[in-house]
């Protein structure tokens, strides 16, 4: 989900780092993110796709960002 304070080179680096898209992809990803206020990281088991929820958003605490990750069904 977009906000007005997470940086852009944070949400790359965690789309890079937690969900290991190669950084062109990223960047698209994050550009999506910035301009439509959400988009797909991934599509993932449910298990999966929790936990890599649940792990950027506790990134982005240490981190001071309040990034919300969220999951839907397919």
């Amino acid at each position: 989900h977009n906000d007005d304070y997470t940086t852009m080179d944070f949400v790359v680096m965690v789309l890079e780092e937690i969900f290991h898209h190669p950084p062109e992809r990223a960047v698209e990803i994050m550009l999506e993110v910035h301009h439509k206020g959400i988009g797909v990281a991934g599509i993932y088991p449910y298990d999966i796709a929790e936990s890599k929820a649940r792990r950027t958003m506790e990134l982005a605490r240490e981190h001071e960002f309040p990034l919300r990750c969220s999951l839907e069904p397919e």
